[in-house]
């Protein structure tokens, strides 16, 4: 089977839901299966007739019918989102959006205790936030760290389990912030969580295999290998692993593998906090994002100008990809400004390459504090395609000129993924 990791390069934002829309409406794959991060992800696809949802649990193939959503147990799932998330799309029109979802039971439950934290915790923060979606994601991942019986989505078929576990985040959440927001019992929560399992169906590990062996799947990734936990640039960071190997370990065990497809936009951009090399006040300014605002907890979004050294380094630690999706040409094709950042003024010299290394926060820390003070050097942006093929060494094999599928073209065939959009 042809199968497709989609992941974005950047800070997230790229466009990784329009991507995995286009490739679910012409590839004909079965089922989209996200493999990191929670509720936090915003997903924004407008289908060609207008209507818009942002996608955050369910897969960003779900307008066209048919096609599945599968939550593997990487994902950090939300019960109470993902029911506000159905709610919505049963307006635009989609109503068996919960009759195409399965849940590996082994997935972890973002409660409203691990919310309420989120919150409280980035609040205690004050100006030195890290730029958190106040969702509750990071605090679900570093709970399950400390406590081996944090609630898991298998929990809710067994009401007593789960009551007891939630009670015991209740417990933990209180004890950690007294002064935080008021959250609801044990039971309330219990009672809803229960009621999800009743209506969605939590699988167990041999699902995901089927579904590969039966179909074409595209493995839907969330933020961006920049914000990676291990990665990114510490600690503006999420818990979550944003690279392709929550995918390839999924694939590895159902003896599969998949086409690598990695986005990003003819610019940059970044939402909240942290470095950003390229960020152009004037370009923030003149390019706002019909879906991206300023947002209480994750702050600002913010725009700059393409940046070669960033994403030469995204491709590193992400270990390459077989192609690249470009999104937002048609802004690119409007703005003769737009620059490309092949290098940094930094340490003294000139950099044009980020060293990386395996795992060690500090040194990441440390990596982000020589970012703060890093200026750019600019030449002229040219034609993008051609410049990012040229700075990354990777071909473009699709481009999008605006929010539908129908703005997106695959107009050249060099690699398993432009055969499955062709």
């Amino acid at each position: 089977m042809d199968h497709v990791i989609v992941v974005d390069l950047g800070f997230g934002d790229a466009g990784k839901g329009t991507v995995v829309d286009h490739l679910c409406r012409t590839g004909a794959p079965s089922v989209v299966v996200r493999f990191n991060g929670g509720a936090q992800a915003a997903h924004n696809v407008v289908a060609p007739d207008g209507r818009h949802h942002t996608f955050a649990q369910f897969g960003s193939g779900t307008f066209t019918p048919g096609v599945l959503t599968h939550l593997s147990r990487f994902m950090l799932v939300d019960p109470l989102a993902l029911a506000a998330e159905a709610d919505h799309l049963r307006a635009l029109g989609v109503p068996d959006a919960l009759d195409r979802l399965t849940v590996d039971g082994d997935a972890l439950l973002t409660t409203p205790y691990h919310r309420a934290a989120n919150r409280a915790r980035e609040s205690a923060r004050g100006a030195a936030r890290h730029g958190s979606c106040g969702m509750g994601v990071g605090e679900t991942a570093s709970y399950a760290l400390a406590h081996d019986d944090a609630p898991r989505a298998a929990d809710c078929l067994s009401p007593a389990r789960l009551r007891r576990r939630l009670a015991a985040v209740r417990d933990w959440y209180r004890a950690a912030f007294p002064d935080g927001e008021d959250v609801p019992g044990a039971d309330a929560c219990a009672e809803a969580f229960t009621a999800f399992a009743e209506r969605v169906r939590i699988v167990g590990p041999g699902h995901l295999p089927a579904l590969l062996r039966a179909g074409s799947a595209v493995f839907e990734g969330a933020q961006g290998v920049l914000l990676d936990e291990w990665h990114g640039f510490h600690p503006y960071t999420t818990w979550s692993t944003t690279t392709f190997a929550n995918a390839e370990t999924l694939l590895a065990e159902a003896g599969a593998s998949a086409a690598r497809l990695g986005v990003l936009r003819a610019y940059a951009t970044r939402h909240g906090p942290g470095p950003f090399v390229t960020e152009d006040p004037a370009l923030t300014a003149d390019l706002p994002d019909p879906h991206n605002g300023t947002g209480r907890w994750q702050g600002a979004f913010r725009v700059g100008h393409l940046d070669a050294v960033a994403l030469r380094y995204a491709l590193e630690v992400a270990g390459g990809v077989d192609g690249l999706a470009v999104t937002h040409l048609d802004v690119a094709g409007a703005r003769p400004d737009l620059r490309v950042c092949h290098s940094y003024e930094m340490d003294g010299g000139r950099v044009g390459r980020l060293e990386t290394g395996p795992p060690d926060l500090e040194r990441q820390a440390a990596l982000t504090r020589r970012l703060l003070a890093a200026r750019p050097v600019y030449a002229p942006l040219g034609d993008p395609v051609e410049t990012i093929e040229d700075a990354l060494g990777a071909p473009v094999v699709l481009r999008s000129h605006g929010p539908t599928s129908t703005d997106k073209r695959a107009d050249h065939f060099r690699t398993p993924i432009d055969l499955s959009v062709r």
